[in-house]
């Protein structure tokens, strides 16, 4: 079973620089998106359907901001958009599902969720709803371990978790991504809640980077952060067979995170 996941910076701008035609090569079961920066009445070329996917859209309300999206190419059982539907009925959500940032497939026992944490870089407002999003979600993380199902959230979490994971870790402690309390928050996911990082599962080497600010010559340099992750309940996480980075050519200023896991959906 093999998964893809990306921020795509505007899936538009990603269909231009031959995302799709990279996709249909993949031999993807499930494809994860965020960041579509559309609204799916703006997606009317067929290239934003690809052959032989089920897909699906979550906008946010606001246009060309955020949002996410799902591929499958065996119809789910259930599509959820939006974390105040996946987690039952809790308005607290929804402040964030106006923003487009989650929705899940489910295929039998198994859910697949494309999922876009907010970032907090741009003032301390953002970083403020991104504390509160980090709030609402550990709670019900922590739910999802005593449900009899397994999960694999794909996306952009926008926490670089361990030094090893971002290539200027020093000058970073202060900055949103990687504070003392987003590290925190992701020790008690791994540790505390027994999620699966299954990149690290596979892979434990330095510079695995998964995005590059656009300044500078950061991605000449591979001065990047790895904050794209595929978070996993432990029996399905610890079946991942290999991984890989795709950094071949340029889609996004994120690259596609590929993850290949031991039996099917």
């Amino acid at each position: 079973m093999r998964v893809i996941s990306l921020n795509a910076n505007g899936i538009r701008a990603a269909a231009r620089k031959g995302f799709f035609e990279w996709l249909h090569k993949q031999s993807a079961d499930v494809v994860c998106l965020q960041e579509t920066k559309a609204q799916e009445h703006q997606l009317i070329d067929e290239a934003f359907r690809p052959s032989g996917f089920h897909c699906y859209y979550h906008d946010a309300e606001k246009k060309g901001y955020s949002g996410v999206a799902i591929y499958a190419r065996k119809k789910p059982d259930r599509v959820i958009m939006g974390l105040a539907r996946a987690d039952r009925g809790n308005d607290g959500w929804q402040e964030f599902d106006r923003e487009g940032r989650y929705i899940e497939a489910r295929f039998g026992g198994l859910s697949v969720a494309s999922l876009y944490l907010p970032s907090g870089s741009s003032s301390e407002e953002r970083q403020a709803a991104k504390f509160r999003f980090l709030d609402l979600f550990m709670p019900y993380l922590k739910r999802l371990r005593r449900r009899r199902r397994e999960y694999i959230l794909c996306g952009d979490w926008n926490i670089a978790h361990r030094r090893i994971d971002l290539k200027n870790w020093r000058a970073n402690q202060k900055n949103s991504g990687f504070l003392p309390e987003e590290r925190a928050w992701m020790d008690e996911l791994f540790e505390r809640a027994k999620y699966v990082d299954t990149f690290r599962h596979v892979n434990q080497e330095p510079d695995q980077y998964t995005w590059w600010s656009n300044r500078g010559r950061a991605w000449d340099n591979n001065v990047g952060w790895r904050i794209d992750y595929q978070v996993a309940t432990p029996d399905i996480g610890k079946t991942v067979l290999q991984t890989s980075i795709y950094k071949d050519e340029r889609f996004s200023d994120h690259a596609p995170l590929i993850m290949d896991y031991a039996g099917d959906i």
